[in-house]
């Protein structure tokens, strides 16, 4: 059971991706019933302090950026509530703080600093790899391209509920890729355990397509040969090889220009 303050958290930094997320957002606060709230943290530096007249300016920067994103989300006409706020201390820490009870948490995939710096996907592994809450990666918003799958990286049950319910929402079928270590090998038992799971999360999804991925493929391989049918990856934090791999360099190599976004699942707070 959610708590009633629960709400949908997005990472807001001037830049064009946050927009992208926080627009991403939109449907998950409206179909949860609960609000979208942009977040701005103003980098307080290492040690914590900052010239007076150079925080001013961070933080009519941070005022331009929220009101710039909090326009974009009201001219979608869409029935949310949205709560503003400008925080001040080092971005992950802050930000994960920011996330500690909410639902979920809303990052763009390249970010200002990731553009200006190199350090594509850095902010995204260390949220997704400490968040209270699952995190979504979001690479754009192209709401004209619903009609592409949902890819569900299958490592538990609580991951494979979240993927189903996503694929639900969207009205789109579920590829199913099983790392290969996990893999059912087709002469053994576990095959036939697999069949049985399967079969019963058809029942309890029967309005969604579920397509299990036949072949042995590493989740990156598959991404890049059909990234563009795909609109989101469903995760797990204990993904075999971390989660590094998935949203850091690697998957954005995978994914190049692609819009698929991917959603970290933390499966102790689920929505």
């Amino acid at each position: 059971m959610l708590e009633p303050s629960a709400c949908i958290v997005v990472g807001i930094d001037g830049s064009p991706a946050g927009v992208d997320a926080a627009l991403w957002a939109i449907e998950q606060a409206v179909d949860h019933d609960m609000p979208l709230r942009l977040v701005y943290v103003v980098d307080a530096g290492e040690h914590g302090t900052v010239d007076p007249h150079d925080q001013a300016r961070s933080i009519a920067t941070a005022e331009v950026a929220l009101r710039y994103a909090l326009a974009a989300v009201e001219s979608v006409e869409r029935p949310v509530k949205i709560e503003v706020e400008i925080l001040q201390g080092r971005p992950v820490q802050t930000l994960l703080e920011a996330a500690r009870s909410a639902a979920m948490l809303c990052i763009g995939a390249r970010g200002l600093k990731h553009s200006t710096q190199g350090r594509i996907g850095s902010t995204a592994v260390a949220l997704a790899t400490s968040a209270l809450c699952p995190v979504a990666i979001v690479r754009s918003h192209r709401p004209h391209r619903r009609d592409r799958a949902v890819v569900i990286e299958f490592t538990d049950g609580a991951v494979m509920q979240r993927g189903l319910a996503e694929a639900k929402r969207r009205r789109v079928p579920a590829r199913v890729l099983i790392p290969a270590r996990t893999h059912p090998d087709a002469r053994s038992h576990a095959s036939a355990a697999w069949e049985r799971r399967l079969a019963e999360w058809q029942r309890s999804y029967p309005d969604v397509e579920i397509v299990p991925v036949s072949e042995r493929i590493d989740t990156l391989d598959y991404l890049a040969a059909h990234g563009d049918d795909v609109q989101l990856v469903v995760a797990g934090r204990n993904r075999p090889g971390g989660v590094a791999a998935l949203v850091g360099p690697p998957g954005n190599a995978a994914l190049r220009d692609t819009d698929c976004s991917i959603l970290v699942c933390e499966p102790h707070n689920v929505l």
